[in-house]
């Protein structure tokens, strides 16, 4: 690489917090117009690092070491320099577009707001600044970009949300932008969709990117080249070809080995931890027999409705409706795992959520071994609850701060009749956590131990039917390799029935037995996971399947 055409020069970057460090030596050089994709899981440092350039890291933080941007170093600057050079030289499109916009503040207004802070006084109040934002919405293809202008950050969907982060990051026309997990727990369409997008931007624009994520598949449609991080450190650097498909490093091998393969079904998927202790192969489950699905259904769903009132009258009648589900009607074979798939807003989670009385359906029949439960009261459908229990898809949030995790677990054998504390330490066990973490709260874990105290917690009442709403889908691969491969471990042991929820087709073909794809609220096409990729049916299951990052 040539130095001179570098734009960004970081050499013995280190980052500690309250004296722990957490990210150590670390060096790199990114080329002007190219892309650096940072790899690694949760908590190697990615971000942290990144975070570090924008000057944007807590006061407890201590840095060291060199980052020169095009000569001037970043390290040593004042706040007041780092505003002038933040959004201006360098910007950065947060993780989470849902937290990271303001939700009392219009999109729009949010935008310029970045504009106005790079300008001189008397241009703050230009005319001007809303046809250029407007001109960029268009840019970063929003649909109806004057309206978008206007609308409250709850009012779009999750894929125009990154779309105005990723307008509000390029207003100012900045050298480097720094994109920190942009595409994760977005549906595989759209993830595409914005992966285009920041290559046509970098064309036009000649941006250098530096791309953070925890997926070597997505890095590969990206990255030019592919540094990978573990704990704090460099694994691994060089070529993005090179790295994909001649990974030295066990832990990169693993990264890239516990991806659900498209052209296969293993029985278990490789896992990061047995890379680094040196398997080849991934440990073969235990030797318990497996029940496949019965024929007989332990669900079964008749012209299922569920319709939501958009805007009523002044007496409370609906004058605009919404149909989430429409008239869909299937059945769920008694320890079968049920892959529901489609794109965010089609009424997954609304059916998972309906099967379970969560919701109210406005019409149809839901059977639970041939029982309706719309017939149930109150009280017989809560001494059936046991039995059909959910897996959220954010373990940060359907967690309780303030309850210990052996509390959180053993919280419905109290609901529904005495707690045994046995019964939650051999359950911990079971799932992969330590029993003496029994005191421990939340926040001491991380996103896939977490997720983990969500799946104990669905479980410990011994239930038949469990919904998995989206449930791996923001966890790292590796995290997201070892709940799947427990999940199998639990149904092939207990003889449980699963509906798994998902965007990603190429969990859902690992983890099901028959997949149904939904699409504005109607089931369009469903099959066995080989028929469904070998003979998509629908442009839009086909859509769904090519989006699909691979590693060409």
């Amino acid at each position: 690489m040539n130095q001179e055409n570098n734009i960004l020069e970081i050499q013995d970057l280190s980052v500690a917090f309250d004296g722990r460090t957490v990210v150590e030596n670390l060096n790199l050089s990114l080329e002007r117009g190219k892309t650096l994709g940072i790899v690694g899981e949760s908590g190697s440092g990615k971000s942290v690092s990144s975070l570090a350039l924008m000057g944007l890291l807590p006061r407890n933080a201590t840095v060291s070491g060199s980052a020169k941007l095009d000569g001037t170093e970043l390290l040593t600057l004042t706040e007041e320099q780092f505003r002038d050079i933040r959004g201006r030289r360098i910007a950065m499109i947060f993780q989470e577009p849902m937290t990271s916009l303001n939700p009392v503040q219009k999109c729009g207004a949010q935008v310029m707001e970045m504009l106005r802070a790079h300008l001189p006084k008397d241009l703050k109040d230009s005319k001007d600044l809303k046809d250029r934002v407007i001109e960029l919405f268009k840019e970063v293809l929003l649909p109806r970009p004057e309206k978008i202008f206007d609308s409250y950050p709850h009012e779009i969907s999750g894929g125009q949300k990154q779309r105005v982060m990723i307008a509000m990051a390029l207003v100012n026309n900045p050298d480097i932008l720094i994109a920190d997990e942009p595409t994760t727990a977005l549906d595989v369409t759209v993830q595409k969709t914005i992966l285009d997008l920041l290559r046509s931007l970098q064309q036009k624009h000649g941006i250098s990117i530096i791309f953070i994520t925890h997926d070597l598949g997505v890095i590969s449609q990206i990255a030019d080249d592919i540094l990978v991080m573990y704990r704090g450190h460099v694994v691994e650097q060089g070529p993005a070809y090179d790295i994909l498909h001649h990974p030295k490093e066990p832990y990169t091998q693993g990264l890239l080995a516990c991806r659900p393969p498209l052209d296969s079904r293993p029985e278990r998927l490789p896992t990061v931890e047995e890379f680094l202790n040196g398997a080849q192969e991934p440990i073969r489950p235990s030797p318990i027999d497996p029940i496949g699905p019965t024929s007989k259904p332990l669900i079964s769903v008749r012209n299922l409705d569920v319709t939501y009132t958009l805007k009523k009258s002044l007496f409370g009648k609906p004058l605009q409706t919404l149909k989430g589900v429409d008239g869909i009607s299937f059945d769920i074979m008694e320890g079968e795992t049920l892959g529901l798939v489609g794109e965010s807003g089609c009424g997954k989670t609304t059916l998972g959520r309906a099967l379970l009385r969560l919701i109210d359906h406005s019409d149809g029949t839901i059977l639970y071994r041939g029982q309706s439960l719309d017939s149930l009261s109150r009280r017989q459908m809560r001494a059936l609850r046991p039995k059909l229990q959910i897996i959220f898809q954010d373990p940060y949030s359907s967690l309780n701060p303030r309850i210990t995790i052996g509390d959180a677990i053993s919280e419905p054998l109290k609901v529904h009749g005495g707690g045994e504390r046995r019964r939650t330490l051999e359950l911990m066990q079971q799932v992969g956590l330590n029993p003496d973490w029994y005191n421990r709260y939340p926040h001491e874990l991380s996103g896939g131990q977490r997720q983990r105290v969500c799946i104990a917690r669905a479980l410990i009442l011994q239930p038949e039917l469990v919904v998995c709403d989206e449930s791996v889908s923001a966890l790292d691969v590796s995290v997201q390799a070892q709940v799947l491969n427990l999940l199998n471990d639990l149904k092939r042991q207990y003889h449980y029935t699963y509906l798994f929820i998902t965007h990603d087709l190429s969990v859902v073909k690992f983890l099901s037995d028959r997949i149904m794809v939904m699409q504005k609220g109607k089931i369009v096409e469903s099959g066995t996971p080989d028929d469904i990729f070998a003979n998509p049916q629908t442009d839009y299951t086909r859509t769904l399947i090519e989006a699909i990052p691979r590693i060409g």
